[in-house]
């Protein structure tokens, strides 16, 4: 069983912002950063821009399952934020999906370099 826990804290976004590698497209920005725990840790942020409550958290469930599918491949011990862009309130789970994936390879984060989507 994968274990995940989630960023709450303001605090820990903001280290996570400051200390840690980052890459963005159009529909996302992910942040990364090594802690040092043994399992992972993962926040979500989508901002007012995005939309009003339902579209957030429609977008903020997506954007949850993608990493949940892909949480077995990806290296342990990582502080993840993904920050959702305006544009993702329009994109499909698919291209969602196919960005994550892509970021995630950008910041070398599978388990197996070169993986993919799992």
């Amino acid at each position: 069983m994968i274990c995940t826990t989630s960023i709450k804290q303001n605090y820990e976004f903001r280290r996570v912002y400051n200390n840690g590698k980052s890459v963005a497209t159009g529909l996302i920005a992910v942040y990364c950063r090594k802690n040092r725990r043994g399992m992972s840790r993962l926040g979500i942020t989508v901002g007012t821009k995005v939309g009003k409550a339902v579209v957030r958290n429609k977008v903020r469930r997506r954007l949850r399952e993608i990493y949940r599918h892909c949480e077995s491949s990806i290296r342990r011990g990582q502080d993840i934020v993904i920050v959702a862009r305006v544009k993702s309130r329009y994109a499909a789970y698919s291209e969602l999906e196919r960005d994550f994936c892509r970021m995630m390879d950008k910041l070398g984060l599978w388990e197996i370099s070169g993986a993919g989507k799992p």
